[in-house]
């Protein structure tokens, strides 16, 4: 039978730290956060150009090519707030998915490796 051994109170406090900093991402909240902040942006772009600089040619023309329906104009920035939340969230959500999965791949690898190591001696006496 194992002896059981007492963990002090720091160890205990790094364990936690650890855990916190490896813990998984909620894909879907992540996903609507980078949304909403991308959207955001773009909105906001758009109006601080409606509003200082109408007339002028701006790189915000470009968005055109990748939302369909942005124009720089006010139902523009609604549309360009749109499709950057769509945008947001599927980078959000895959970034959390990608993050997730690799963590668990390598917890699993590190598990077996020290259960491999921790059953050598057994493996070595039969």
């Amino acid at each position: 039978m194992p002896s059981q051994t007492t963990i002090d109170p720091q160890e205990r406090s790094v364990e936690s730290a650890l855990d916190l900093a490896f813990a998984p991402l909620h894909k879907r909240c992540l996903g609507v956060a980078v949304g909403v902040a991308l959207a955001v942006l773009v909105a906001l772009a758009s109006v601080v150009h409606l509003v200082r600089s109408p007339g002028e040619p701006y790189p915000l023309v470009l968005l055109e090519q990748y939302f369909l329906g942005y124009t720089v104009s006010w139902t523009g920035a609604a549309v360009g707030a749109f499709w950057a939340f769509w945008l947001g969230f599927v980078l959000g959500w895959s970034f959390a998915f990608l993050r997730n999965l690799v963590l668990a791949v390598t917890a699993f690898f590190f598990r077996a490796r020290a259960e491999m190591a921790e059953n050598r001696g057994f493996l070595d006496h039969i």
